[in-house]
């Protein structure tokens, strides 16, 4: 499916995808993010700020709500409009020029519901572009690197978060200025992967692995298992996000939006080398979910810690341990994925479907804060998110048994 079928088939035993892809592969998700961050959490605020003045928080919320709703559905279908066409590499260029455009019209929106409008189509063609590169490692890259994979895909969130801190540099850019920054890097970090990447093919990977409807019944328990597992996960992770900075001031008075963008970026970045060496473990014992396991479990130790801090350097211990956990989960899942979905002519739509788990958590998070830290404070939520992810780790342990049965 695409472009990889032009090359001679690795079929031969032991066969890896070369390198130079999955470093060209990496960049262009790196881009995907770079594509999102900077705007949905710097950009569109202060655009909405200017824009709705103190109706600001209710119109983001609007923005967000709706984006949510669209994203879903867009990487869904263009997953499988990907999977019908047999050509990945065609919607991922769509989606990049969409994409592009729409950031670049932004300053074109005169008012809230203008830029309600647009916002949702670009969602549209941001999906367009990330279901199916998503789906295209999944034809490309053969089990014995999907941990290596997941390594090289930490990298994204870290430039995510090191691009947002650039184009918001004092004196850099202008508000116009910045979306031509992010629309530029968006650009050279993709189009190397689509005009130079060569991938080897493997036949294999294009095979659906089951034969009937016993094999189906079987082979849909990792699957969903997985998808609970990150759904746990990233309910976590989403409260965190959105609400660490009132955490922290509810230990310590003194904790500034500064003080937690440091923290957040020291997570990210020491992240990477541990996904990267956790992956190549996992590539190497033939324990793909296991590392999954581990640090599901080391997040929700983390999150304990949280809810039993009374000051400020045992919080910032439980939070470091938590994201620097969740972030190496979050990584190797996306790769991880890859290995148990059964069905490889519905792999798009399949990881439409696993993108629920980084939506529907947004929607979720507002409704269980509101419903617990009134009542019972933040200690109480930190406690239920260590149950959650605990329940993380616990379903993937009983995952990874039963793939190495």
């Amino acid at each position: 499916m695409n472009a990889p079928a032009q090359n001679a088939p690795a079929q031969q035993a032991g066969a890896r995808q070369a390198t130079r892809f999955l470093l060209l592969y990496a960049l262009a998700w790196a881009g995907s993010a770079i594509a999102y961050v900077p705007f949905l959490t710097v950009l569109l605020p202060l655009r909405v700020t200017d824009m709705a003045g103190s109706a600001d928080v209710r119109v983001l919320g609007y923005l967000t709500f709706g984006g949510a709703i669209f994203a879903s559905v867009a990487n869904i279908a263009f997953g499988w409009l990907s999977d019908r066409t047999g050509n990945r590499r065609a919607w991922v260029a769509m989606g990049l020029v969409g994409t592009i455009a729409l950031l670049l019209a932004v300053p074109l929106a005169e008012s809230a519901a203008m830029l309600l409008g647009l916002l949702l189509v670009w969602q549209v063609f941001l999906n367009m572009m990330m279901g199916p590169l998503s789906a295209w490692a999944g034809d490309c890259v053969p089990d014995s690197q999907k941990g290596l994979l997941g390594g090289l895909m930490a990298f994204a969130p870290a430039a995510g978060a090191v691009t947002s801190a650039f184009v918001t540099t004092p004196g850099l850019a202008g508000p116009d200025g910045r979306l031509w920054l992010v629309a530029g890097i968006v650009a050279a970090c993709v189009l190397p992967v689509l005009i130079a990447g060569r991938p080897k093919s493997f036949p294999e990977l294009m095979s659906d692995d089951l034969g009937g409807p016993a094999e189906a019944v079987d082979a849909s328990k990792p699957v969903k298992r997985m998808w609970a597992a990150r759904l746990a996960v990233q309910i976590s992770e989403a409260a965190l996000f959105a609400y660490l900075l009132y955490w922290f001031r509810s230990i310590d008075e003194g904790m500034t939006d500064a003080d937690i963008a440091r923290t957040f970026a020291f997570v990210l970045a020491a992240a990477v080398p541990l996904a990267l060496l956790s992956g190549r473990w996992a590539d190497k014992a033939g324990r793909p979910i296991m590392p999954l396991a581990v640090s599901a479990l080391l997040g929700s130790v983390g999150l304990l810690g949280m809810a039993l801090a009374q000051g400020l350097a045992f919080a910032m211990a439980g939070y470091i341990l938590f994201g620097l956990a969740t972030t190496v989960f979050l990584s190797l899942h996306s790769s991880q994925t890859l290995r148990v979905l059964p069905r490889a002519r519905h792999r798009g739509r399949d990881l439409g479907i696993f993108n629920l788990t980084n939506t529907v958590p947004s929607l979720i998070v507002p409704w269980l804060t509101i419903a617990v830290v009134p009542a019972f404070g933040y200690p109480a939520l930190m406690a239920i998110l260590a149950g959650l992810t605990l329940v993380a780790a616990l379903l993937l342990a009983s995952t990874s048994r039963a793939l190495r049965r």
